[in-house]
């Protein structure tokens, strides 16, 4: 076997006789508590062992928000919610979800480009903050308040002049249909004083899963320098200042977990100057798959073992219709494997190298190809790590037809 790994490290769980617990339960037993395969379990003791973390290296005065779209199970959201100061999200739907913990309107907060005249009116009567992606949002905003006879809750989110470099997803800088143009901003700061909102402050998100501390303050340092000279232009006080997050988590070969000491110092360092100059500012760090990814996995089950030309296949009852980020499908430009391994075999006497596929008719559905396992037969548990966020609720379930995941939080 090669010794070079295949797979980013994975051992946030315990491996007890040779199986993996989530949640304290050993995965045989949860898949049968479960009754089904496949499914996601999401361990709510590493739920919140992220978020103490964080509370621990990070500056007291920075509030933690959750970005309910990296995983909006319920259930997960109501525990989360129970842990963090605030709450993002990204549709009618995930803004029912977020209600529904009871956490505060005004520590919930909207993004998105495209938010419907209905979502808007949503946004209002509730109370929670709009972040404004465009002008015209502002007016329909204004107009949809009007009507209700309540002052919308705004900020604008802020289309930086700058992008978080390495990161994998870039929200920032250079035309993007999010936020509003950096230098657009003064006008449309200038247009919502004569309006009947609430002006809140700014939110700028600059890019996501970026595992160099060093990408990331240098993008917190321009973000706080940009505000400071967008707030000279504001109606009024600004209260709220969310500078996003993009901190990442290993996915592939060679990843490394994100040191944030670096990133918390200088958080420290700047914290005094943006106290001086906003003394009203809440500072927020809005995180997603920072604090749900490692907290999930994904199971399916070994239907069948088949060798074509010497390569070992593992066909599982699971796929690209219930994960398609496992599968490379949701943003890879290169197909590389998540961490995958045999559940209920996960140090194994013999180890065998296998290609993990599912059962759609697609070359497209590997879970993982070419990785080192224990070698696995039918009925065995194959699971892949990583995949507390971005999971379920970004696959496409109707697929060919096949029955849907389900998901518990244990």
């Amino acid at each position: 076997m090669s010794e070079r790994p295949t797979h980013a490290p994975m051992d946030q769980f315990p491996v007890v006789d040779d199986c993996l617990l989530v949640g304290g339960v050993p995965l045989p037993l949860l898949a049968r508590r479960v009754g089904q395969t496949p499914f996601y379990a999401y361990d709510r003791r590493l739920l919140s062992a992220r978020v103490r973390l964080l509370r621990a290296l990070l500056p007291g005065e920075v509030s933690l928000h959750y970005a309910v779209k990296a995983n909006p199970m319920p259930a997960v959201v109501q525990h989360v919610a129970r842990t963090v100061d605030g709450l993002d999200v990204a549709s009618l739907g995930e803004l029912r979800t977020a209600l529904d913990t009871g956490m505060s309107p005004e520590d919930i907060s909207f993004a998105g480009p495209g938010k419907s005249d209905r979502e808007l009116a949503a946004a209002v009567a509730s109370g929670i903050t709009i972040n404004l992606e465009s002008e015209g949002e502002l007016e329909r905003s204004a107009r949809i308040g009007a009507g209700l006879g309540v002052r919308p809750r705004v900020a604008v989110r802020v289309n930086p002049d700058f992008e978080l470099k390495s990161s994998g997803m870039k929200m920032g800088g250079g035309p993007k249909a999010f936020g509003v143009d950096a230098e657009r901003v003064p006008a449309m700061l200038e247009r919502m004083g004569s309006l009947a909102v609430d002006f809140q402050g700014f939110h700028v998100f600059s890019g996501s899963q970026n595992l160099r501390p060093e990408a990331i303050l240098e993008a917190q340092t321009r973000t706080f320098e940009l505000v400071l000279r967008l707030a000279a232009h504001a109606p009024g006080p600004v209260r709220l200042l969310n500078i996003g997050g993009g901190f990442g988590i290993p996915y592939f070969p060679g990843d490394r977990p994100l040191d944030l000491g670096p990133v918390a110092e200088n958080l420290r360092a700047r914290l005094p100057e943006v106290r001086a100059r906003l003394p009203h500012a809440e500072v927020v760090i809005e995180l997603g798959r920072y604090l749900v990814g490692e907290a999930g996995v994904y199971v399916c089950e070994v239907v069948d073992r088949k060798v074509s030309r010497g390569q070992v296949y593992l066909v599982t009852n699971g796929g690209l219709h219930h994960h398609l980020a496992a599968s490379g499908n949701f943003g890879q430009v290169i197909r590389k494997n998540y961490p995958v391994a045999v559940g209920n075999r996960m140090h194994g006497g013999e180890r065998e190298v296998a290609t993990v596929v599912g059962p759609l008719c697609t070359p497209l559905d590997v879970l993982a190809e070419k990785t080192e396992l224990a070698r696995a037969e039918v009925g065995d548990l194959v699971v892949v790590f990583q995949s507390g966020a971005y999971g379920l609720s970004a696959s496409p379930q109707g697929f060919l037809g096949h029955p849907p995941a389900v998901e518990v939080l244990v």
